[in-house]
């Protein structure tokens, strides 16, 4: 239920939305990969008051003390309409070090007309514009036609375990009737030229492995000669693991991707070397260079206790991401270069999932674009990394990211993630309310 519209009440979904922002990224929700950090609980509670003001019931739930996330629903304006749609976001950020930082990263500064600190585009800025453009719609009486479940999660930042896989597994009443979603890490701009901007709707998303390789050998004196040593047989097969080169496998969305962004810039497409035209198209090429192949990255090596011990055990520790499609090639390759005295445990598995750009709801995205952006065309992509949307695909609802920002051409969009200097334009947050109000009246 919500509360009575204002009469008379003028629309105006991106008023709050800066501040909103900015009151999010205040709250330190830093997630170390542990339950270590401050959690969620603050930034659940501050959303929950703002639904709750909105007029709204919203669930508060905690998977471990601390961890909480926030689910609401919104019931349709049409009785005929059952089927719902899920917006979700993640309240945890990736930690910071507040001296590498133009300004405190938890201060939500404003200058330069951007919203500074971690959070403001991984995902505090879609949280903000979520929450503006419902409570301006409740305010106002244009509740959309079809259900809306609106998710607020815990822990996406460490794979969703303690938040939108946990929501899904021991909530699953709170998503009935879902069929669709958008979250976030899509509906961005790439600027062509000043009639042509490009925006990624994200369509797929690889998998995860994270992965802990583990060799076992002789331990002994450091002054002595060893044929089993088992630093030395780990990062061998680190090395290799490291510099291996994957093949090129191109998914229904990367084609998509490759071929409209062909057109776009005027670049010939080699179907052999997609990397030559990603890498004309500057800071976003990073984002969709890794979703040509898969891919293995060493990031933690462990081993030893003293200089003069050859130590037992050696451990690694590796990011690997994988395909839609291509699960069996990853761990079959994997095998074959890692080779027999390597132990393989997953940290972190997480499915790749992909979606069609096709249906009403793309249409949905594309006509609230255009009608924001009269240079605006929509188009698919794969994400490298991986988002909420893999537990909520495994509810049988489609997923997509659409994060909606007009961006500046010389802003390294890329670099934000996870980045220094994290920060959104204000107007890039203004501009992605008044598309997610748009959306909604077409979803």
């Amino acid at each position: 239920m919500s509360r009575p519209p204002t009469p008379e009440a003028t629309p105006a979904p991106d008023a709050d939305v800066v501040e909103l922002c900015r009151d999010l990224i205040r709250i330190d929700t830093s997630n170390f990969g542990d339950s270590s950090g401050p959690g969620e609980r603050l930034a659940a509670e501050f959303v929950a008051q703002q639904l709750s003001d909105a007029g709204l019931q919203p669930t508060v739930f905690e998977s471990e003390p601390g961890r909480a996330s926030v689910v609401a629903r919104i019931e349709g304006a049409d009785p005929r309409r059952t089927d719902a749609l899920l917006i979700h976001g993640h309240l945890d950020v990736v930690p910071a070090h507040a001296p590498d930082w133009t300004h405190d990263p938890f201060s939500g500064e404003i200058a330069d007309g951007c919203v500074w600190g971690r959070g403001a585009v991984d995902m505090k800025d879609m949280d903000a514009m979520i929450l503006s453009v419902v409570q301006d719609r409740l305010r106002t009486g244009r509740r959309p036609a079809r259900p809306v479940v609106l998710a607020f999660l815990a822990d996406e930042e460490a794979g969703g375990v303690l938040g939108a896989h946990w929501a899904v597994k021991h909530h699953r009443e709170l998503f009935d009737g879902v069929t669709e979603a958008i979250g976030e890490v899509g509906g961005f701009s790439l600027t062509v030229n000043d009639d042509l901007r490009l925006y990624l709707i994200e369509t797929a998303q690889k998998g995860i492995a994270w992965m802990r390789l583990t060799v076992d050998g002789r331990a002994g004196h450091g002054s002595m000669l060893s044929d089993d040593n088992a630093v030395t047989e780990l990062s061998e097969a680190v090395a290799r693991l490291g510099r291996h080169e994957w093949p090129v496998r191109i998914t229904p969305s990367t084609q998509a991707f490759l071929d409209a962004a062909s057109e776009a810039f005027e670049v010939e497409l080699d179907p052999g070397e997609p990397e030559q035209l990603l890498k004309s198209l500057g800071n976003i090429g990073r984002i969709v260079g890794a979703t040509v192949r898969n891919t293995t990255n060493p990031t933690m090596l462990k081993a030893g206790y003293k200089h003069n011990v050859i130590p037992g055990r050696a451990e690694a520790y590796v990011d690997g991401r994988f395909l839609p499609g291509y699960e069996d090639e990853f761990e079959a390759t994997l095998d074959e270069v890692l080779g027999p005295r390597v132990k393989r445990d997953y940290m972190v598995y997480d499915i790749a999932v992909e979606t069609e750009f096709s249906g009403s709801l793309v249409d949905a995205m594309s006509a609230s674009l255009l009608a924001e952006d009269p240079a605006a065309r929509a188009i698919p992509y794969t994400l490298s990394g991986g988002t909420d949307a893999k537990a909520f695909s495994t509810i049988g609802a489609r997923c997509f990211g659409f994060a909606p920002l007009r961006l500046p051409p010389d802003l390294d969009f890329a670099g934000m993630f996870h980045g220094v200097d994290e920060r959104v334009p204000t107007e890039s947050l203004r501009f992605g309310a008044r598309v997610l109000d748009r959306f909604l009246d077409l979803a």
